[in-house]
Parts: C-alpha cells; sequence; structure tokens
C-alpha cells in the first residue's frame, strides 16, 4: 500500500489503484493537497465543498487555502468533474466530486445524518460497497473521524504529505564529543579562539551552524561549526540585557540570537526552559540593528472554540493569548531598577510602537523589513503557515520561532505535522539557520519537577 507522500513515485509492479476521499480539514490544511496522491484517484464529497464555501471569505490561512483549493477544481472543471472524474495531470489520477446520497441504512444506526462529517463517512461507505475491489480510504485529519471510519470497516489515514519522518531523530541542533584531546580543547582557550574542523573525526559530519559540547575528564569547551570557513568557532557565555544563559543549551540559543549572520533561528524546549526569555532579550539587546521588534503567537482558543464566545472587546478578548508574552517582558525590565535607562527604554519602545506585542494573525500581513520577528508557540502553526511567515521577510529581518513540539493546542497538528516540526527538519543545514533543543528548565525546581512527573 502507498502511504500519502509528497512528490510522485512511479506505481509498484501489481499495485492496484485506490481512491482516496478527502475531508476538509485536508484541503484547509493543505490545498495542493490533490497533487500528492502520485497515480491514485481523489474523490471530494460535495459536503466538502459546502464547507469550504463558508471558509471563501477572510485572510487568514484557512481562507486562503478554501480559496486557492476552489480555483484550482474550477480550473479542471468540466462536466466529467461530476460523472467520471477529470485527470490532475500526467502520470496522474482523476479527481472528481460525488454529490449527496441518500444515507446508508448501515450508517444511520449510529451516526446523525445531518453532521457534514458523516455525510463525508456516507459518501466514502457507498464508494467501497459499490466497488469492494477497489481500496477505498478516507484521509483526514480528524482522529474521531478515522475512528468512526475504521468503525465501520473503512480505511482511514492521517494526511501526511508533510509529516516529518521520525520525531525521535528530530535534528537537536548540537552534539556532545567525549574524549576530545586536551590540545584541542586548549587551542580554543588560545587567540583566535578556533580550531579547524579537519582535526576531529566526527561522525556524522557537522551541520551549519551546529553546537558541539567538547570534553576530556575535567576540561571542557563550548562550539560552533562554522560551515563558510568550517572551522570550530569557541561559544562564550554572553549575557542579553542583563539575562545571562545558565547551561550550555541556553548559551548556545543566545549564540545564535546575537548573531547577525543567522536570520532563521529556532528554539524548542519543554515550559520553563527559557525559550521566549532568550529570544526577547536578544531581541532587546540587538534592537539598534532593527526598526522594531515584533512579539507574536497564534490565537488557538480553549476547546477550539471561536474567540467571539469570550466576553470584552477585541483586545480583552486577546490579552490572556498575549499575556506570557508580557509576563517574560516583565521579568526582563525588572532586572533593572525603576529609574535605570533600560528599564524606562522598554515602556518607551512599547509607547512607540517599536516593541510591538500582537497576535500573529495581526501582524501576519505586515511587511517585515529590518524586524526582529519572535513567533511564539510556533508548534500551532501549519507547515503552510510557517513558509508564509518566512517568505514575508525582506532585507535585514531576523525571524525566530520557539515552542514545545510536544505540547501542541491545534486540533489537526501533532508532534509529526506541526510547522514547527517540519521547519526543524527541512531547514536543517542551511548556512543562515541555527536550532537548538532546550532540555534543562531553569524556572524552578517546582516547576522543573511538575514538568518531568506529572
Amino acid at each position: 500500500m502507498i502511504i500519502i507522500c509528497k512528490g510522485r513515485s512511479l506505481p509498484m509492479a501489481g499495485e492496484e489503484k485506490k481512491s482516496f476521499v478527502l475531508d476538509t480539514n485536508v484541503i484547509l490544511h493543505d490545498s495542493s493537497c490533490i497533487h500528492h496522491f502520485q497515480e491514485h484517484n481523489i474523490v471530494i464529497p460535495i459536503s466538502v465543498l459546502e464547507e469550504l464555501d463558508q471558509f471563501k471569505k477572510g485572510n487568514e490561512t484557512l481562507n486562503f487555502h478554501a480559496r486557492e483549493f476552489l480555483r484550482a477544481l474550477d480550473a479542471l472543471s468540466g462536466d466529467k468533474l461530476f460523472n467520471g472524474g477529470v485527470r490532475i495531470g500526467p502520470e496522474a489520477g482523476r479527481i472528481s466530486v460525488k454529490l449527496e446520497l441518500e444515507f446508508h441504512e448501515d450508517l444511520s444506526l449510529n451516526f446523525p445524518s445531518h453532521k457534514h462529517d458523516h455525510r463525508i463517512l456516507n459518501t466514502a461507505y457507498y464508494l467501497a460497497k459499490e466497488d469492494p475491489k477497489t481500496p477505498v480510504i478516507l484521509v483526514t485529519k480528524d482522529v474521531n473521524l478515522r475512528m468512526k471510519a475504521k468503525a465501520m470497516g473503512l480505511m482511514a489515514q492521517d494526511y501526511t504529505s508533510d509529516h516529518v519522518r521520525d520525531i525521535n531523530t528530530l535534528y537537536t541542533g548540537k552534539r556532545v564529543a567525549e574524549s576530545i584531546p586536551k590540545e584541542l580543547i586548549d587551542h580554543l582557550y588560545q587567540k583566535p579562539y578556533e580550531i579547524d574542523s579537519a582535526e576531529m573525526e566526527i561522525s556524522p559530519p557537522l551541520l551549519s551552524n551546529e553546537y558541539l559540547i567538547m570534553r576530556n575528564n575535567k576540561k571542557s569547551a563550548l562550539a560552533r561549526y562554522d560551515p563558510i570557513s568550517q572551522i570550530l568557532r569557541r561559544v562564550d557565555k554572553n549575557s542579553a540585557y542583563n539575562i545571562i544563559p545558565r547551561n550550555a543549551e541556553q548559551t548556545f540559543a543566545l549564540n545564535a540570537l546575537l548573531d547577525p549572520n543567522i536570520h532563521l533561528v529556532s528554539i524548542t524546549g519543554k515550559a520553563g526552559t527559557g525559550k521566549t526569555l532568550l529570544a526577547l532579550a536578544a531581541a532587546l539587546e540587538t534592537k539598534r540593528f532593527y526598526r522594531q521588534i515584533f512579539m507574536a503567537r497564534p490565537v488557538v482558543p480553549l476547546s477550539n472554540r471561536d474567540m467571539g464566545y469570550l466576553p470584552g472587546d477585541i483586545p480583552a478578548k486577546l490579552d490572556p493569548y498575549m499575556q506570557p508574552l508580557y509576563d517574560n517582558l516583565s521579568v526582563i525590565q525588572n532586572q533593572f531598577s525603576e529609574n535605570e535607562p533600560p528599564h524606562r527604554r522598554i515602556s518607551e519602545m512599547l509607547e512607540a510602537h517599536k516593541l510591538v506585542i500582537a497576535p500573529l494573525s495581526y501582524i501576519r500581513g505586515r511587511s517585515l523589513v529590518k524586524i526582529f520577528f519572535i513567533v511564539d508557540e510556533a508548534q500551532n502553526l501549519t507547515p503552510h503557515e510557517i513558509k508564509t511567515i518566512i517568505t514575508r521577510c525582506g532585507e535585514g529581518t531576523k525571524i525566530v520561532f520557539t515552542g514545545d513540539i510536544y505540547q501542541i493546542d491545534h486540533p489537526y497538528l501533532d508532534t509529526l505535522s506541526n510547522g514547527l516540526s517540519y521547519l526543524i527538519e527541512k531547514m536543517q543545514g542551511q548556512k543562515i539557520y541555527a536550532h537548538i533543543s532546550l532540555e534543562k528548565g531553569e524556572r524552578s525546581e517546582l516547576a522543573e519537577l511538575a514538568s518531568d512527573l506529572l
């Protein structure tokens, strides 16, 4: 069986064609999804088009995907779209729209017919019954609908085109090298504080901007691989706006955040590891190089309910989501007394809109030129949203994504499919990119214990 994957591959000898029935959430996740099923056929239930019609208007990513898919479908349109289907392209299968059918009696006992999900399930069930020789697979990002399909004897899969391969082997941005010759470590503490990477045998080879903890008994050194000069350069523990890193991982993260030659940084870690605090401190430290500092996070309402149910006006509705960013800013500001210039400077930047904290949807459409842009909770973004944000970056912009890939609030994303994991896997090894995974919590002993045990 072919599992959904990006790109095309030739069918294996004797392999049978399949029919994939797409749920609405797959299209809203990736409007180009119909090009990722190789030679197999795609069926779009008419109820999916009804749902897409509700998403056409708006400036969110969901609205973009709805419009893009409907335009692509219209370009393929013809009488055959509703009668046998039309070919998507050379070596590709056919796509067809299936009109509503009477609700099957096998489903009516367990599922109410008025729900969109159940009508999609009904279409897939009819297809499987009409042609038992052709495998019918329902593709949905809704785990509950997948379980319902399997309960009725249907095959069901998640949409995996943009999944990372294995979360256990995801790039961490750092390595530990034991038993390093003492003279090499000593050399890193002598000018020019670097060594030729060829002097060390490291397998697999170091990637661009990968960090290294070098040890030999009690001697140790921190270094980063420079891909241009192919040297290992010592990494020092530097502070940023009076925030001092407390461990090697935080030292690595701050090094990447402060380096003007690294334009894209991602930092992952559980709560309390200092991801957002370090990013904001670095932004304030390097403010002279940028027009503005933007801090943003995606708004994922509790229990996936729309923000409209919350009381108050728009600022009141959004304030609970933005409060963690203000908390980090307060931590940095309170490193100084109220009379000290660094303390006053932060308040002045907020008043002058040189430091902007807002929901991601409010910032997404703005011009990003000479901006230090921090995107918090990036694990709640889709791969397409990550790409959209990065492609808006102009000259002189640095963008930082922080998040915990194991703590996802989005209903249709998981550890393998979220945009932050996707970014790490695709960008590793690029010369202007650095990543670091923070593992040690530094918030408090109690917070660390709760994070590990509860």
